[in-house]
């Protein structure tokens, strides 16, 4: 069995091969090739904006959490954040300091572990993290982590992946139900199959509970063009079957009858003073 150390670096080496959506949406590392790669990235998750109101973090300490190639970063930079960044790869921060670097931005940027981040506790008024805190192998302690260096009366806003997703019904009948699987857990499914080695996803219950800490915490989520098949499939997946199912996959009945069987759950939680 794999320890959380080994399977970190697992993590690591995986998105050290390539950021989030490097491969698919980035022509080019220069500005003209961020441009693009931001553009396409809000139009296929136009709930990102509207969710991590980047304009509010004007003169506020923030910590982005998995800059990735650093597109949103660039949009604290830009709303006048005070603005710090930490991501495991070398190849992330390398990316998110060359974009800033083309903008005329600026952040203070760091290679970090989320399970144990060099900051001292009540040093920021928003920490935010889009799609990371799923590969940490103890999400629970890096959850932790996002209470501690918060400030009270801080916010934290998060999204991980939920469990009962179309994406985990079309991971399960591929590796699953077509390889004579059927007992397969959705668990071991993302694991072994979703991005980086030992991906997770929660359940609306089990993230209530892991932000216990928290003032309460607002939990939504939200149909994704993965769930849809209505874009490229992440960086694992590529082939005949994915490309059969975009041609019959139901997504009118998706959409009117499961509208909240998507992959990605935001978490809006808040630090009590």
């Amino acid at each position: 069995m794999a320890t959380d150390e080994s399977l970190k670096k697992a993590v690591q080496d995986f998105w050290n091969q390539a950021s989030c959506g490097e491969n698919l949406y980035l022509p080019t590392n220069d500005r003209a090739g961020y441009l693009t790669q931001s553009k396409r990235r809000y139009e296929l998750e136009p709930y990102i904006e509207p969710f991590a109101r980047f304009d509010e973090s004007h003169g506020l300490p923030v910590l982005e959490i998995g800059v990735g190639l650093g597109a949103d970063h660039q949009r604290f930079a830009e709303a006048g954040a005070l603005l710090h960044g930490v991501d495991l790869t070398e190849r992330a921060v390398e990316h998110t300091s060359r974009r800033l670097r083309c903008f005329g931005l600026e952040s203070r940027l760091m290679i970090a572990d989320a399970e144990n981040l060099p900051f001292p506790a009540e040093s920021f008024a928003i920490v935010y993290s889009w799609g990371v805190l799923h590969h940490s192998p103890n999400t629970q302690k890096a959850i932790d982590e996002v209470h501690r260096v918060l400030k009270p009366g801080g916010v934290a806003r998060i999204m991980v992946y939920h469990y009962w997703s179309m994406v985990g019904l079309m991971l399960w009948l591929r590796y699953g139900l077509f390889r004579l699987r059927p007992l397969v857990t959705l668990t071991e499914i993302y694991a072994s199959h979703l991005e980086s080695p030992g991906t997770k996803a929660f359940t609306t219950s089990a993230i209530r509970a892991m932000f216990q800490k928290f003032d309460g915490a607002t939990v939504r989520t939200v149909l994704t063009h993965a769930d849809l098949l209505t874009s490229s499939a992440g960086q694992r997946h590529q082939g005949w079957p994915i490309t059969l199912m975009r041609r019959v996959w139901p997504r009118f009945i998706i959409r009117r009858l499961f509208p909240g069987a998507g992959l990605f759950m935001l978490i809006e939680a808040v630090k009590s003073r």
